[in-house]
């Protein structure tokens, strides 16, 4: 990784000892470059991921999905409504028609739910950002883990047979079928759609993006070594659940946390809690709770929280552990 992106790494080093004249060995220097690089690497990776994962999305359409989905049980289904939440885009803004659209398709709410829970979790521009700042080891931890708490998770809402909390509307809602133009679009369409998708996603996330990484590169620069590895390192027991505890009330730009994440982490932050912070972040967001309290009882809503938190506890630990 590191030679593939040893031309960003000596325009940082040109930017900030040549350009700007900073002393190489200052704190300064350190927080400029990890910026400048930081900055340049993650643009590059998330321009790439998002073109090859937008040409992939215009082959799945939502009523591909609801027919594969519709009516199956098991953990298989579970598992597909998982891999498909990877490469579907899932906001709070869209967290009800999806909802719905689902349960009007007769999808199981278990396996709805292994959809919701991935779908935010692991997109292309979450695994772009850290990619290019945590490495690639980290990255397939991250999806790995991400897959297996929607699997779990939704099966687990499905094993309680909770369907009695979904508000009743939702049932009888009939949503319109929508004849997809997808179809017939030609690999040049395609292509114009990826790249607007890369258009559209990076002009919304490139200033998350730029403030955390400035945030982690003060931090990098000017923290002293070893002090979240005092606090909040392994042999704190609790560092996990109040790393979730923190995350889950939590609302902030996954693209803006995953620098600062990177950075604390060089401090002596480790892997497993990092990863647990910003799983409770992205997965169960209290804006996201809000919004699906429209179709959603609170006994469900509490439910689905504590069960997502508690296995994000069990992950971390578990990769404090192994890592």
């Amino acid at each position: 990784m590191a030679d593939i992106f040893y031309p960003l790494q000596w325009i940082a080093d040109k930017l900030t000892y040549e350009v700007f004249g900073i002393a190489p060995t200052t704190h300064l220097a350190a927080s400029v470059n990890f910026i400048i690089y930081d900055v340049l690497k993650i643009f590059v990776l998330l321009s790439v991921m998002i073109f090859a994962i937008s040409y992939l999305r215009t082959y799945i359409t939502p009523e591909k999905t609801r027919k594969v989905l519709g009516g199956k049980k098991g953990l298989r289904y579970h598992l597909i409504a998982s891999l498909i939440g990877t490469v579907s885009p899932f906001c709070s803004c869209s967290s009800v028609p999806l909802f719905i659209g689902f349960v009007e398709a007769g999808v199981p709410l278990g396996v709805t739910f292994s959809f919701l829970i991935t779908s935010p979790l692991v997109n292309e521009a979450a695994v772009a950002v850290l990619w290019a700042t945590l490495g690639l080891k980290a990255t397939v931890i991250y999806v790995v883990s991400g897959i297996v708490l929607g699997v779990f998770g939704g099966y687990m809402i499905g094993f309680l047979k909770l369907e009695r909390y979904v508000e009743e509307f939702v049932y009888k809602i009939k949503v319109g079928k929508q004849a997809s133009e997808q179809e017939k679009m030609t690999v040049k369409e395609r292509a114009r759609t990826a790249f607007e998708g890369v258009k559209d996603i990076v002009g919304r996330v490139w200033i998350y993006v730029i403030i955390g990484v400035s945030i982690g590169g003060i931090f990098h620069g000017y923290a002293p070594e070893g002090i979240l590895e005092k606090y909040a390192g392994k042999d704190n027991l609790l560092a996990v659940p109040f790393a979730v505890l923190i995350g889950v009330p939590l609302y902030s730009n996954v693209m803006g946390m995953i620098p600062i994440m990177e950075s604390l982490i060089g401090k002596g932050l480790p892997i497993g809690t990092s990863l647990a912070f910003l799983m409770s972040v992205t997965a169960v967001s209290l804006p996201e709770m809000v919004i699906l309290k429209k179709v959603l009882k609170k006994e469900l809503i509490a439910i689905f929280v504590s069960i997502v938190a508690l296995s994000i506890i069990f992950t971390g630990y578990m990769f404090n552990i192994l890592l």
